[in-house]
């Protein structure tokens, strides 16, 4: 998908309409869904459970893409199975925050998210990845996954990831990576040939690991910054659109370790370190949109905009409280960036498409499990 017209901003009209159906990534199930509580929740999943048996991936894409049941399962030969835990971002925290939107945000969607109020927000950070015992000093990804409980029973889900692209533009690409890096059974190893005849054929698999092995460790959850990798979009009150792609970036700055400074912190200080920066009331986040020109491609999430597209500020995420354990009200919850608020839509994206029945399987294979952080 191009931005439409000769301006990023337009009447809704001239935007193609985007249905949620279903996706994954690096960390591609950063997946989330409260199953306690209020009906509206019960609601979210059954809606998510649906999606699995339209198999309708979006009627935009010629290719077919795998089965959902088949996308997990290679997660868990490729990745590895640990029973009751994310398939993707299995070593995680629970936390807490608010957000309140900024008169920019407001301008542009007329979503209850920007109405300056604070919203209350559950948060949590991971490694990337299905190993709940990952290293955290190594140049992995780390993931901010967020729910904002919006007035009138709305929600909006999001999964945030620390490198501006995903690591394939299709589910069937991922699908052959994930193949391609599956371990054989004598070896115990990835078959280098596989790894290099995959990759040859379908280079954008290798931008994300490029950008994350060419930064230095980040010091911390709160000093990273996190992309929402595919394009939204947002209309207001006018029904005027805007479309960009949008980033989480530390109000304090982002902060990297020497590969020294983090051979010495060891390989389980993130979680520590986060407690203390949070209670030191440090840690925050801009919310800010990168705005797509005509022109700028949309659906391809291993794609950025380009450099120098303007940005705006959408408001501020604080984060105000840790889960002293491996406890907390993210437990039992999937982060399905396709439930948004009205205001806010996907791009036709088929990465982000294809999240929620992925993300609904697992979800359902890690709860009969026994739900594990």
């Amino acid at each position: 998908m191009y931005v439409n017209g000769q301006s990023a901003r337009q009447t809704t009209t001239t935007t193609p309409s985007v249905t949620a159906s279903c996706p994954l990534h690096t960390s591609f199930l950063p997946f989330h869904l409260p199953i306690q509580g209020t009906n509206m929740k019960f609601t979210y999943l059954t809606v998510a459970i649906l999606a699995i048996g339209t198999s309708s991936f979006g009627s935009n894409f010629a290719h077919a893409d795998p089965d959902p049941n088949s996308m997990v399962n290679q997660f868990e030969l490729t990745g590895g199975k640990f029973e009751g835990f994310r398939r993707s971002g299995a070593k995680g925290v629970c936390a807490s925050g608010e957000f309140i939107g900024s008169p920019e945000g407001k301008n542009i969607s007329s979503s209850s998210a920007f109405s300056g109020k604070a919203i209350p927000v559950i948060v949590r950070f991971s490694v990337g990845g299905g190993n709940p015992k990952a290293a955290d000093n190594t140049k992995s990804q780390r993931n901010l996954a967020l729910q904002f409980a919006l007035p009138n029973n709305e929600v909006w889900q999001m999964g945030n990831i620390s490198a501006p692209v995903f690591g394939a533009a299709t589910p069937d690409q991922f699908f052959g990576r994930l193949q391609s890096l599956q371990a054989d059974p004598t070896t115990k190893m990835a078959d280098p040939a596989k790894v290099k005849a995959f990759a040859d054929a379908n280079p954008a698999v290798l931008l994300q690991g490029k950008y994350l092995a060419s930064k230095s460790v980040p010091a911390s959850y709160a000093s990273t910054n996190y992309w929402g990798v595919h394009g939204f979009g947002f209309t207001n009150a006018r029904n005027e659109k805007v479309w960009g792609k949008w980033v989480f970036e530390p109000v304090e700055g982002v902060q990297t370790l020497s590969d020294e400074d983090a051979k010495s912190k060891g390989p389980n200080f993130l979680f520590d370190d986060l407690r203390q920066r949070v209670a030191s009331g440090k840690v925050s986040f801009n919310f800010n949109l990168e705005i797509a020109q005509a022109g700028d491609l949309l659906d391809n999430a291993t794609i950025p905009l380009p450099e120098g597209r303007k940005k705006i500020t959408l408001g501020v995420l604080k984060v105000v409280s840790v889960s002293p354990d491996s406890t907390g009200s993210c437990l039992t919850m999937i982060f399905d960036p396709n439930i948004m608020p009205k205001g806010v839509e996907g791009a036709p994206d088929p990465m982000l498409r294809a999240r929620t029945a992925s993300y609904a399987i697992s979800f359902g294979r890690r709860i009969t499990e026994g739900p594990k952080q």
